[in-house]
C-alpha cells in the first residue's frame, strides 16, 4: 500500500490528497492508486510537460483462479501482484488498479525503446511480478500477464490517443497468446483496428471449420481446408499433425519435420498444452529435439480419435512465443480433432 509521503512528492498528489486520507486516493483491495486518481494523474502529467512511458497489466486467465478456488484466493492473488509491481517500480514510478485483474504503471525513468523493453523483461522474467508463483493459503499459483505501453510525449501528447495505444498493444499480445509485452512503434501498430483483431465466437468458428471441413473432398484437404478456417481465430502460423508412425508433418506443404517417439505419455484427456517444452525433454527426446530445432516455445496437442480408436495428432507448435493457451483454442482443436477422427474411423483412413 502506498503510503503518504511516497505520493507527495508529485504535485498532483500534493492537491489530492490536501484534508483528505490517502485512502482516499487508493483501491481498497490492492493499495495502489485507484482507477480516477491514476488517469487525472497521468493528465496532471501530461498537462505539464512530463514524460513518462504508461502501460496496462492484463493478468492472464485470472478468471480461472477465482472459478478454481474461490475469489478469496484470487483477492490475495490480486493483493501479491500490487505488492510486486509496487515493489519493482520503486522510486521511478506508481502503479495503479485499473479494475478487476487489470493494472496501471507510470514508469518515468524508462522513456526510450530498449530501456522500456529492459523494464519488461525484468516485469516478466526476472521472478518478480510476471511468470512468478504467488502464495495463497495453500495454493501456490504461476501468475502470468499480457501489458501495453506507450509513452509521453514520444509517441503522442494526447491523452485518448495514449490510451488507445496502450489498449492496441495490449490486445496486440493477447492476440499474440498472452504472456508477453508490446511496447508500441508506430510502423507495427498504427494501423492496428481492435475489432479486426478481436476473434469470432465459438459458434462462428466452429460453423466456420464445420463447413471448410464439409466442403474438402478428401482427409488432406480437410487437414489444409480447418487450418486455413481456424488460423487467424486462433492466431496460428501453421498446424501440424502426425499418425501412427510418429512422423511429425506440417500441413502447410505437407513436410516432415522428422520421427518422434511416442508422446501417450504426455497426453491426458486426449489433449497436452505447454509452453515449456523442457519439460517433455526426459519423456520424449526425440520429440523435443524436433521442436527445439524449430524454436517452439509453446504447444497444444490434441489426440485424433473416435470410438476408443487413436488414429494420430493435431498440433499446434508456435515458434518464439511462451503463449497461453485459452479454453476456447482447446474447444476448437478437439472439435477439429474429432472431426477427423469420425472421418478417418467411417472410411478406416490413417494419416501417412
Amino acid at each position: 500500500m502506498y503510503k503518504r509521503e511516497q505520493l507527495l512528492k508529485y504535485d498532483y498528489f500534493k492537491q489530492a490528497l490536501d484534508g483528505r486520507r490517502v485512502t482516499d486516493v487508493l483501491d481498497p483491495l490492492t493499495g495502489l492508486v485507484s482507477r480516477a486518481h491514476m488517469i487525472a494523474f497521468v493528465k496532471s502529467l501530461m498537462e505539464n510537460d512530463i514524460p513518462f512511458t504508461f502501460g496496462m497489466i492484463d493478468l492472464d486467465n485470472f478468471k480461472y483462479i477465482n472459478d478454481s478456488y474461490g475469489h478469496s484466493i484470487g483477492d490475495k492473488v490480486l493483493q501479491g501482484v500490487a505488492e510486486e509491481l509496487q515493489k519493482i517500480l520503486g522510486d521511478f514510478g506508481i502503479g495503479g488498479r485499473f479494475g478487476g485483474d487489470e493494472f496501471l504503471f507510470i514508469n518515468f525513468r524508462d522513456l526510450e525503446y530498449d530501456d522500456k523493453k529492459r523494464f519488461c523483461n525484468d516485469l516478466f522474467r526476472n521472478n518478480t511480478v510476471l511468470m512468478k508463483i504467488y502464495i495463497a493459503d495453500e495454493y501456490h499459483l504461476l501468475m502470468s500477464g499480457t501489458a501495453g505501453l506507450a509513452s509521453f510525449p514520444h509517441d503522442t501528447r494526447d491523452y485518448n490517443e495514449l490510451f488507445t495505444m496502450i489498449d492496441k498493444t495490449l490486445y496486440r499480445g493477447k492476440t499474440k497468446g498472452r504472456n508477453c509485452y508490446i511496447i508500441y512503434v508506430p510502423e507495427k501498430h498504427k494501423d492496428i483496428e481492435i475489432k479486426k483483431l478481436r476473434n469470432n465466437s465459438l459458434y462462428e468458428i466452429f460453423k466456420n471449420l464445420a463447413a471448410a471441413f464439409d466442403t474438402s473432398e478428401d482427409l488432406y484437404e480437410k487437414l489444409k481446408a480447418g487450418f486455413e478456417s481456424i488460423k487467424n481465430d486462433l492466431h496460428i502460423n501453421n498446424l501440424y499433425y502426425s499418425g501412427g508412425n510418429y512422423e511429425l508433418k506440417s500441413v502447410i506443404g505437407l513436410h516432415s519435420l522428422g520421427s518422434f517417439d511416442c508422446i501417450d505419455c504426455l497426453i491426458s484427456e486426449d489433449v497436452y498444452a505447454t509452453n515449456k517444452i523442457s519439460e517433455i525433454r526426459s519423456q520424449c527426446p526425440k520429440f523435443y529435439k524436433i521442436l527445439s530445432k524449430n524454436e517452439v516455445e509453446a504447444l497444444l496437442v490434441m489426440r485424433i480419435s473416435s470410438g476408443g480408436q487413436n488414429y494420430g495428432y493435431l498440433m499446434c507448435a508456435e515458434p518464439h512465443t511462451l503463449r497461453i493457451w485459452q479454453e476456447n483454442e482447446y474447444a476448437v482443436m478437439l472439435f477439429f480433432a474429432r472431426m477427423l477422427g469420425e472421418y478417418m474411423r467411417g472410411r478406416q483412413l490413417e494419416l501417412e
